[in-house]
Order: C-alpha cells, then structure tokens, then sequence
C-alpha cells in the first residue's frame, strides 16, 4: 500500500519580472512525492530544481498552479501562515551549516525549540537524543571551531530534526565536504530516513550523491526532465 502523499505540484510556475524580460523558472510543473521518499533533486544551474526547493520548503510560492503540502494549499497562505507550517514541519539543512559560532552544539540544537517556547531542561534532554542520533554525543559542549566541517554537519542536522519535522529539505548538504565525510553525511541521512521515516527532498549538484537518494527528479529549463526511481526502492 503507498504511503500517504506529502507534496505535490499541480501545474506550478513561478515567473519573474513582467513582459518581455518575464522568465519562468518553473514552467507548470507536476509531481507528487509521499512521505518517508528520500529525494534527490538535481539540474544544473537555472535549470528550476532551487525555486522549486524553496517552495517545496514553503519558503516561496507559485506564481500560477497548486503547491499542496501535508494536504494543505501551502501556495495561497500568507507569509505568517507560511512561516507556521515551516516551523512545526520542515527541517533544513544547508551547505554552510549556519551555526552559531560561540555556542556549543547542543545550544545550537536547541535553538529551535527556544523558538517554540520548549523549558531548559525539556530542551537539554531532546538536544542531546539529537546528537546522539547523529553521532556527537560527548561533543555537545565544543563550538563550531573545535569541530570538523562534517561534525558542523551533523550538528545541524541535529538540529533540523530536534523538532521532529515531517520533511527534512537539505540544499547541497555535502557541498563544503571531502568525500570521506560526504559518505558519512548521506549514510547519516540514509540512516534518518529509513529509521525515523523521515521525508527528505534534497538538492545536490553531485550524482553520487544523488544515488544515496531512493528517487531521483532531474530539472531543465523548468520543467522535470526525469523522474527516476532507484532499482532496490522501486
């Protein structure tokens, strides 16, 4: 039996500027991705695959079309709707790892449930099963300096999943990585997905990458160019 639809696109474009400079990034799009799929979303640069991250992520919205996230019209909300959704249900991860530079990890892994008004000792406790989910337990009290980019990694990581969010968006995750600790950041989110069931859409220029994923959608010129499943996930 699938598993219940997370997202889907129904004849989505996104346009910029107006008349004869007018471009569509996305050029009515759609597709569907359910829950527990891991994502990869690649196509090279202009070819849409970022604006359509950032609507998947409800950070922006269609132009014309139907951007339906956990069953809802995520693409007509305003910007504070919008902002709900992302807080209660998306987890990103980026490329620079945007840590907090004098705090210790598990301070910046506890910074989204200060946002959600979580007690100190509630926050310490899901802080540290993070960590430990990713590997880091015993390094919760060093800052971003006295750790490897890939431990950065796993720190945010941690802290995209203390929430528990439905979906994890993860833009070029392995970017700032060797291909030691590349293998070792997606190992870690194929470990997430399959044990925590978490959903993740992932952008990534790199196909190795890519093949860690259980679907690949390829972009171009605004549209999907292919949508290809992996042999042992179809």
């Amino acid at each position: 039996m699938s598993a219940p639809l997370l997202i889907t696109f129904d004849k989505v474009w996104k346009s910029y500027g107006e008349g004869e400079a007018r471009v569509h990034a996305l050029a009515g799009v759609d597709l569907a991705i359910r829950r527990g799929e891991f994502v990869a979303i690649m196509g090279p640069s202009g070819s849409g695959k970022s604006t359509a991250m950032n609507i998947i992520g409800c950070l922006d919205t269609p132009t014309v079309g139907t951007y339906s996230f956990i069953g809802v019209d995520a693409g007509r909300l305003d910007r504070n709707r919008r902002a709900l959704l992302r807080n209660l249900y998306v987890g990103f991860v980026f490329q620079g790892y945007n840590l907090l530079p004098r705090t210790t990890a598990a301070e910046n892994v506890e910074l989204p449930l200060i946002y959600r008004g979580v007690g100190a000792r509630e926050r310490r406790d899901l802080a540290m099963q993070a960590l430990a989910e990713v590997g880091l337990i015993g390094r919760e009290h060093h800052t971003p300096a006295e750790l490897s980019g890939g431990q950065q990694q796993r720190v945010a990581i941690a802290r995209a999943i203390v929430t528990r969010p439905t979906l994890l968006v993860a833009d070029e995750p392995t970017g700032n990585l060797d291909t030691a600790r590349t293998h070792e950041i997606m190992e870690l989110l194929t470990r997430l997905n399959a044990d925590l069931g978490l959903s993740i859409v992932m952008v990534t220029h790199e196909a190795d990458v890519a093949g860690y994923a259980g679907r690949t959608i390829r972009f171009l010129d605004g549209h999907v160019a292919s949508d290809t499943m992996k042999a042992e996930a179809a």
